[in-house]
């Protein structure tokens, strides 16, 4: 047997043992280098190599700028300004925290982070009027736009692992309309579920100076994502400066507009975002001797000749692609899924003549929709531990849901440009 077979046998059997995901990796990876003889010394030299990264200094930021909103109370006041633009309207609730979720996404880059504020921020409301079931699909959905609209911390993942084939740059910039799409999807769904069950009307009459009010309330929030995005776009930082910015952006508005952001808070916030921060860390490290395992045992080159044998059609190759990595996503945690498969798959992709870029987002797309998939969808995890609702239930009410956002994988498979027109225009790829 390989290196890379007792590598996956003792993976498989400590991950059936529970023990944590990256340590798991960590110690299959320990066993195959000493079956192998190969000095085991090259193990923290190699997990030191894979974290020592400008790019994926964006993830430990983008979560802190997360946590910041959400102490600071710039959810709630995003949620407020949403309400009084659509609230008035059958489904308006549902439209306002579907428009709310997006605005969020444009800072945190992490859909657990948005599922988690949304859950405990949001949701309250939310239920009074369409009831708990409803509510929790709606989050855990919602929630996912947090990991495709920019910025994404998993694209932040895939474009450090793919070894510089696309840049983290064009990669957000090709997720804007398709997530902004799968928003829109998402809000006309609510509204016909909302319509079929006869729910509620919420939200009061429209008020001028009410809408001007939670304006004025919330530009300075809502520029926010603007100036962020606009930066990274637009090539005036980096992703990982603007990841700087907005915990400096979050900041001043927490200290000094909303107020609500005290010195107590802190400890706090770097406690969760320490931790989120290590949990991708060590996947990423551990991780990274697995890929080392693989190249010395050939695997990518074994894999490209395999499957270059079953089939030579590029559409055929993308189709199994797509199939396998909804299955695995079923059962392999998104980030693992990254770290261990794009190695693999993505320079297979270019031996097909795929656009890197393209394959990159329905890649990145794929393992996010998995966030809401059983067994291992983290999402449902996060949204009924919050919301205190039956696992069952929040993924019975979010499967339409994720149905949608399949249906707009399968739109961007089928349409290119969709994804690639608007890095094109913008001259980023």
């Amino acid at each position: 047997m390989s290196m890379t077979g007792f590598l996956i046998t003792f993976f498989i059997i400590l991950m059936f043992l529970n023990m944590p995901l990256a340590f798991a990796m960590g110690a299959g990876s320990l066993v195959a280098l000493l079956i192998g003889g190969i000095d085991p010394v090259i193990l923290p030299q190699r997990m030191m190599f894979a974290v020592n990264s400008f790019p994926l200094m964006a993830i430990p930021l983008f979560m802190i700028a997360g946590e910041i909103m959400v102490k600071a109370g710039m959810v709630s006041r995003m949620v407020d300004f949403a309400n009084t633009l659509v609230g008035r309207y059958r489904g308006g609730l549902a439209t306002a925290t579907v428009l709310t979720a997006t605005m969020m996404s444009t800072v945190t880059g992490a859909a657990v982070a948005s599922a988690s504020a949304l859950a405990s921020t949001v949701a309250p409301e939310v239920r009074k009027h369409y009831g708990a079931g409803f509510t929790s699909g709606l989050i855990a959905a919602s929630a996912n736009l947090g990991a495709i609209i920019p910025p994404s911390n998993a694209m932040i993942v895939y474009a450090l692992m793919a070894g510089g084939l696309v840049s983290v740059g064009a990669l957000f910039v090709s997720a804007i309309i398709p997530g902004l799409l799968i928003a829109v999807l998402t809000a006309v769904l609510a509204y016909i579920i909302i319509r079929i069950r006869k729910l509620p009307a919420t939200g009061e009459p429209f008020s001028l100076r009410k809408t001007l009010l939670a304006f004025r309330s919330a530009i300075v929030i809502v520029a926010m994502p603007v100036i962020v995005i606009g930066g990274i776009v637009g090539g005036v930082f980096t992703p990982t400066e603007g990841a700087a910015i907005a915990v400096m952006y979050a900041s001043i508005i927490g200290f000094f507009f909303t107020r609500e952001l005290k010195l107590k808070h802190i400890p706090d916030i770097m406690f969760r975002a320490a931790i989120n921060s290590a949990i991708v860390g060590a996947m990423i490290a551990f991780a990274s001797t697995i890929t080392f395992i693989f190249t010395i045992d050939l695997i990518p080159l074994q894999l490209a000749t395999f499957i270059q044998g079953v089939t030579d059609n590029p559409h055929v190759f993308l189709a199994l692609i797509m199939i396998a990595l909804l299955i695995i996503g079923m059962a392999l945690e998104s980030n693992a899924a990254y770290i261990m498969l794009v190695p693999l798959f993505a320079p297979v992709a270019m031996l097909y003549g795929l656009d890197p870029l393209w394959f990159a987002f329905l890649f990145c797309l794929n393992k996010i929709i998995g966030m809401l998939t059983p067994p291992v969808g983290v999402l449902l995890f996060v949204t009924s531990g919050v919301m205190q609702l039956p696992f069952g239930k929040v993924l019975k009410e979010s499967l339409p849901f994720t149905a949608v956002q399949g249906f707009v994988l399968l739109l961007c498979i089928f349409f290119p440009d969709i994804v690639l027109w608007l890095p094109r225009t913008l001259g980023m790829h």
